[in-house]
C-alpha cells in the first residue's frame, strides 16, 4: 500500500482479490495494516469506527482467498464472539487497512506501551494454540511434519515474547 502511495496512488476499494486505486500526489497518504481476525464482529466494527472518528479511512480485507459460501472458521484463541467466524461475522474481514494523510510522522496505530503489549499478546495467541496442538500431535502420532510445525510455532512464540519483553522493559523505564 505504501509503495503504491509513494507512486501517487490512493486506495479507494478492496475486493477479495484486487485493490482499486485513484491518482493522488506521490507520498500524500500512508497505510498501516492490522490483523483484527481475533476480534468479534462488533469489536472490529467499533475499532474501525474509532479510527474513522480519529480522521483515518479504513478498509476491511480478507487474509486468504476463499470463494466458498457458508464457510466457518474456528479461532479458539480469539476473544468471545470472535471464536467462530462465518461469512456474516469476521470471516474474510481479518485485516484492517488504515489510511492517513502523510504528515511526515511515522504511522503507528499502537503508540502506548500498553497498547503495543496488548496487540502483540493477541498476535501471539494463535501461535500458542498451534504450538500446543502440533506438539500434542507430534507426541501422539510420532510424525516429523507435526514436529516441524511445533518448531516453527515455537520460533514465532519466542519472537513475540521478545517483543513483549522489550515493551515491558521500555514501559518500566518510562515509569522511572
Amino acid at each position: 500500500m505504501n509503495k503504491m502511495a509513494e507512486k501517487g496512488y490512493r486506495l479507494i476499494h478492496t475486493g477479495k482479490l484486487l485493490y482499486e486505486f485513484e491518482e493522488c500526489r506521490p507520498g500524500q497518504y500512508q497505510y498501516c495494516v492490522e490483523f483484527v481476525g481475533q476480534k468479534s464482529k462488533e469489536s472490529a466494527a467499533d475499532y474501525a469506527t474509532f479510527l474513522e472518528n480519529c480522521g483515518y479511512r479504513v478498509f476491511f480485507k480478507n487474509i486468504n482467498l476463499n470463494w466458498s459460501v457458508g464457510k466457518v472458521v474456528v479461532r479458539p484463541w480469539a476473544e468471545q464472539g470472535g471464536r467462530i467466524a462465518t461469512n456474516s461475522t469476521t470471516f474474510n474481514r481479518e485485516l484492517l487497512i488504515v489510511e492517513k494523510e502523510n504528515d511526515g510522522k511515522p504511522f503507528d496505530l499502537h503508540t502506548t506501551y500498553e497498547d503495543k503489549q496488548d496487540y502483540y499478546t493477541n498476535m501471539r495467541k494463535p501461535w500458542i494454540f498451534l504450538f500446543i496442538v502440533s506438539t500434542v500431535l507430534t507426541v501422539a502420532m510420532r510424525h516429523l511434519v507435526w514436529g516441524v510445525f511445533a518448531v516453527i510455532s515455537l520460533f514465532a512464540l519466542i519472537v513475540f515474547q521478545v517483543e513483549l519483553g522489550k515493551f515491558k522493559k521500555q514501559a518500566a523505564i518510562k515509569e522511572l
